[in-house]
């Protein structure tokens, strides 16, 4: 047995993925997810990894979970019955939203559901300005008047949101106290706590979901805690947050906001880690699993982070990893419109039933089900129970060959063309679309399909590289173990740049670093693990965005806030193709990111003998690529040792995932068992 165990769960919509991390290596497993319970999948992936890494649950010191409990409960509207408090005169705004449209020339196109149904909404006469000072005082009557409403209505979170909380949290806190007095007994969350930044209906919405959320996860985060301690394991539960750093499971019940890009970030962070091990810093992460396909850039070995961002139909401004995600996956589901065009998506299999090829009652054909017809997977060798090639090729032959009057084999060939294009424009989103030259850039493809797609789409990208992880079907699980704990700090205060005090802004820093200090002491990090990073938004007046600079440690003076001034007009021409040097800036928002470092695991499996440097197959079998079918060489993942070298056609089959090299392209295993695809 060992000691010393660090131990990473995501839960994805077909897999749960598991690491383990010790003094033997990196262990790496899959088991089915549980759509209707994540955490007993979470819990049956916990005890396949002790028998696989053969450790005592007491023995773990570490336990990292990625989630998808939030985004599933917002993308499904399946969130908790919820209330709204604001300013008098904005009861509507979160409704309103913004001028933007879902569709700009579709004369039917609905903005979402409010998160909050409008007789639920509630108003409160007060008000301040935008520098704080009270307009309106705050009316107690009517505040007691509203929490009694709100108690008759039986909801299970209360979100409130005043005008300009964010420069005076007072009248919001007042509100809580009104609610607590009137007997309303459920989730509170203020604006001022979960966005204390300007936008009134951004920092409203961001509110709303995040009451929403917080009895959902509430509920689950309480039954996943205990199942882990019951099943032996001491160390408390941490939770991927969408900015790409782990939160102790308390701090995530509170904002769970915060967790709507848990997983995808976890991805990200373990691709950027494993590229800067292989020395490239400069990547586009594919990240392809059951039910969508999760793309985003790393510069300079950092995920680019966004306040930007989007999940399902509602803009979400919290801190995030910029990752941009699509309906492509393994389980996507490929059928004919009635215009007769072959679509692939977004609908997927999903876990249950899965593609055909898994033999677990599927019927409609997926993506995943036209790999093997074209002779690139073998469902047998990692899923127990997969059903046979002539059933899946009668259901692609009825539900996509016929209605198109093509061969089994030329639809196979449609449905990863299409789901291609579909990647294909998603990793323009996040390079081209952002100035950015997708040939400046390698591709880490992971994922259980990711590698399976990766080097056609580099091909057409004009990527010169492909980087495929040795955990490439468990990387995000794997993120989870390298990623610092991280806790975002921001709050808005308006004001011209040349008006700011450095005094008075150094002030500021130190008194969010005296929070980020004692939340990363609480959680065992000591006085050599923090690490705090100061950041200022900046924008020319008049501008409705802006653009975040660094700001220097210590105590700040007039030269530290004219060389932040210069630093902003240079990002300002690097991101827009122009600056204004003479224009006056506006501070908008003040930052703080609080970290606890750890040590990030060896990347070496466990029992891991290195393999071969000398490319063997194990096997051959048809396949197909571009119409032509062939017999294509089957290497064995766990045979090819650092230094092996291979040509295309072939295909590289491992535990957790299969890689596909194309005709034409080369491949080689770099010094850490990465399979490194030239196109």
């Amino acid at each position: 047995m060992v000691t010393d165990v660090r131990v990473g769960v995501d839960v994805g919509g077909t897999f749960t993925d598991v690491v383990v991390a010790d003094e033997a290596g990196l262990t790496m497993l899959k088991v089915p997810s549980t759509p209707d319970a994540p955490d007993r999948g979470v819990l049956d992936g916990l005890e396949a990894a002790t028998d696989r890494a053969d450790f005592a649950p007491a023995d773990a010191d570490f336990f990292g979970h990625g989630t998808t409990v939030a985004t599933n409960a917002l993308l499904e509207r399946e969130w908790a019955e919820t209330a709204l408090v604001t300013t008098e005169g904005f009861r509507d705004a979160v409704e309103i939203g913004r001028q933007t449209r879902p569709s700009l020339y579709d004369l039917r196109a609905e903005k979402p559901a409010p998160i909050v149904e409008r007789d639920r909404r509630f108003e409160v006469p007060e008000r301040l300005d935008r520098r704080g000072d009270v307009v309106e005082p705050f009316d107690g009557d009517a505040a007691r008047a509203v929490a009694r409403s709100i108690a008759d209505a039986g909801v299970e979170s209360v979100a409130v949101a005043f005008l300009f909380a964010f420069e005076d949290d007072a009248h919001e806190r007042r509100m809580r106290e009104a609610l607590r007095e009137e007997g309303v007994d459920c989730e509170v969350s203020l604006s001022s706590d979960v966005l204390p930044e300007i936008r009134e209906y951004e920092r409203t919405l961001a509110t709303s979901i995040n009451a929403a959320l917080k009895p959902v996860m509430n509920r689950y985060l309480g039954r996943l805690e205990a199942g882990v301690a019951d099943a032996g394991v001491p160390a408390a539960v941490k939770v991927m947050q969408s900015n790409g750093g782990m939160a102790s499971a308390s701090a995530t019940r509170e904002r769970p906001v915060n967790t709507l890009l848990s997983g995808p970030a976890a991805g990200v962070r373990g691709a950027a880690h494993v590229a800067g091990e292989s020395g490239v810093d400069d990547v586009l992460t594919m990240d392809m699993g059951g039910t969508s396909c999760d793309v985003s850039l790393v510069q300079d070995g950092d995920p680019v982070v966004t306040t930007e961002g989007q999940v399902g139909d509602y803009p979400v401004t919290v801190p995030m990893v910029d990752v941009h995600t699509i309906g492509a996956g393994g389980g996507s589901i490929a059928w004919v419109d009635e215009g007769g065009s072959l679509r692939v998506g977004p609908r997927s299999a999903g876990a249950d039933p899965g593609p055909i090829c898994y033999g677990r009652g599927g019927t409609e054909p997926t993506v995943t089900d036209a790999h093997l017809l074209l002779g690139r997977i073998d469902p047998a060798s990692f899923f127990e129970g997969s059903a046979d090639e002539a059933t899946v090729r009668e259901a692609v032959r009825e539900r996509v060959a016929d209605p198109l009057d093509l061969s089994v084999e030329a639809a196979a060939q449609g449905i990863v063309d299409v789901a291609n294009a579909n990647m294909e424009r998603a990793l323009r989103v996040v390079s081209v679309e952002r100035g950015h030259d997708p040939r400046d850039f390698s591709l880490v493809a992971y994922g259980g399909a990711g590698p399976l797609h990766a080097a056609e789409l580099a091909a057409e990208l004009d990527v010169p590289r492909v980087v495929v992880p040795r955990s490439a079907g468990v990387l995000s699980a794997l993120g989870l173990l390298i990623s610092d704990a991280a806790y975002e700090e921001g709050v808005s205060a308006v004001r011209p740049w040349a008006e700011v005090n450095p005094t008075d802004l150094t002030e500021r820093f130190e008194a969010m670093e005296a929070e980020g200090r004692e939340r990363l002491e609480s959680e065992g990090y000591g006085p050599d693990r923090r690490r705090f990073e100061r950041a200022v938004d900046l924008r020319y007046r008049g501008q409705s965005f802006d653009l975040r600079v660094s700001m220097p440690e210590g105590r700040l003076d007039a030269d530290a806030l004219d060389d932040a001034a210069a630093r902003f007009h240079e990002r300002h021409e690097r991101r827009y193709g122009h600056a204004s040097p003479d224009e006056p800036v506006e501070l908008v928002t003040v930052r703080l990111r609080s970290r606890g470092v750890v040590d990030p695991p060896t990347l070496s499996m466990a029992g891991d003998e290195g393999g071969d440097a000398e490319a063997t197959p194990r096997t051959t079998r048809p396949a197909t690529f571009g119409g032509e079918t062939g017999e294509t060489p089957i290497y064995d993942r766990e045979t090819l040792g650092p230094g092996a070298e291979l040509d295309g056609p072939a295909v590289i089959e491992g535990v957790e995932s299969t890689a596909v090299v194309p005709p034409g392209a080369d491949a080689h295993v770099d010094d850490l068992g990465n399979v490194v695809i030239e196109p």
